[in-house]
């Protein structure tokens, strides 16, 4: 199955990739994950390319994360460390990132490594090949999901409704797996308001009603950790924002 997701090879891993890649880790208290994350995610990019880096966008840790983050940074020169002392929030901490990286093709991914790390080679070869935002899919036949029932159901009912209230055609906004052609990120990325959880699906919704290009692609993904994402709260605060950006898109405050 995992051959069908186009994800491995070892003759293909070996090929080096001729890219400037920028890997950001958005991270609030992740200090039992962080390092694990990062570790593994630098091993497998000096298997695919010679030139990257990886910056840990942490705001507002309380268990360690920041210290962490920094003795990383210090021990490993392609490793960032990226420090507020309030909480950001996950898209305004991946905007304050990604406005310091320096690749061509940027990425970010959550420190769980929810999805199998296999799967950034297709990630990242879509940009090459000319997609401006691509993103990894949880919702397509081809993908290889473990979760609970509820958190499936919610995604697929979030999902749906961002497809008929703002007009989106893909299948999973949400999974923290995604990358950017640059210059195409930095077209979008200020028009987006959202500052938490929604971030993401603003963000493609945005680059579509703009005509960019966006690719989904299957993935290998496993629930594992207690998960950030509160159930109710968060499905109804995102429920509110998907109203929000339905009326700012219907009244023309936004493109």
């Amino acid at each position: 199955m995992v051959q069908q997701l186009g994800i491995l090879g070892d003759a293909e891993m070996k090929r080096k990739i001729p890219l400037e890649i920028s890997v950001v880790f958005p991270a609030y208290n992740e200090v039992n994950g962080l390092e694990k994350a990062v570790l593994e995610t630098r091993r497998f990019l000096e298997g695919i390319t010679d030139s990257f880096e990886i910056i840990i966008a942490e705001d507002g840790s309380t268990d360690g994360t920041d210290i962490l983050a920094s003795a990383l940074s210090k021990k490993y020169p392609n490793v960032k460390h990226l420090h507020s002392d309030i909480r950001l929030g996950r898209g305004r901490a991946l905007k304050k990132a990604f406005g310091a990286s320096k690749g061509r093709i940027l990425v970010f991914m959550d420190v769980d490594l929810a999805t199998d790390l296999r799967c950034l080679k297709p990630l990242i070869a879509s940009v090459e090949e000319g997609y401006d935002f691509v993103t990894g899919s949880r919702m397509l036949r081809e993908s290889i999901v473990e979760r609970s029932f509820l958190r499936r159901l919610a995604s697929t009912v979030y999902n749906l409704m961002v497809r008929l209230l703002l007009g989106s055609n893909l299948k999973d906004h949400q999974c923290g797996f995604k990358a950017f052609k640059r210059e195409s990120l930095f077209k979008v990325i200020d028009k987006v308001k959202a500052e938490h959880w929604f971030w993401d699906t603003e963000l493609l919704v945005l680059a579509s009603r703009l005509g960019f290009k966006i690719k989904e692609i299957p993935v290998v993904w496993k629930g594992g950790r207690r998960s950030k994402v509160r159930l109710l709260s968060d499905t109804l605060k995102m429920g509110l924002q998907i109203l929000r950006l339905w009326c700012c898109l219907n009244t023309r405050r936004i493109l």
